[in-house]
């Protein structure tokens, strides 16, 4: 469980990143998929990442020490269509170095909103961290905004295009942080793994 979740700081770059070799969990989507609403219905703290109606809010690393065990780690959106070229491609190398260099992070979580069908930009970043080598779960957000056939039907639907160019799934959590779900096997995963390392 998450006890106690601290702001510690926001890094332009993974070399600036804390150096303190604890673990770090990654979480990382497209703008605007619900990512600091999930960061603080995990931490029981509605104030602790910022949201905000407009997407490209989170453009730094932003740090978040857990229990004084680990870190959570809230990543930009990655494809936010009004931020100009140059910022985009700033933006993506923060990111890629920070999945290719940081040897403290422990696994990737990648958001998706559950009420789309698979996206060009999130199936070409999932292939990307395949070929790369880094480890990742991915998230469904938003799980309240649909009824619960439509849910199942979407996320079958994505699982069997992702299996188009995969041989087996990473693990698939499906969350609302409007309502807590899939909160607490979030956690447990996150605890199974620390517990493994």
């Amino acid at each position: 469980m998450i006890k106690s979740a601290q702001y510690i700081i926001s890094s332009p770059d993974v070399k600036d990143c804390p150096k303190t070799g604890k673990p770090e969990f990654a979480f990382i989507g497209r703008s605007n998929v619900g990512k600091s609403s999930l960061i603080n219905m995990l931490c029981h703290n509605p104030k602790l990442a910022k949201t905000s109606q407009k997407p490209g809010k989170t453009l730094l690393i932003n740090h978040f020490l857990i229990n004084d065990e680990w870190y959570l780690v809230d990543l930009p959106g990655y494809g936010y269509a009004q931020a100009g070229q140059k910022q985009r491609e700033a933006l993506r190398r923060m990111i890629e170095r920070y999945c290719l260099l940081r040897e403290e992070m422990v696994c990737l979580f990648v958001l998706l909103d559950c009420r789309h069908e698979a996206q060009k930009i999130d199936l070409e970043f999932m292939a990307w961290l395949g070929e790369n080598g880094v480890p990742f779960a991915i998230v469904f957000t938003k799980a309240d905004k649909l009824g619960r056939m439509r849910l199942q039907e979407n996320v079958e639907a994505y699982k069997n295009r992702l299996l188009e160019d995969w041989e087996e799934l990473p693990p698939v959590f499906i969350t609302s942080s409007e309502n807590g779900l899939g909160g607490e096997e979030l956690t447990q995963y996150i605890e199974e793994i620390n517990r493994s390392l």
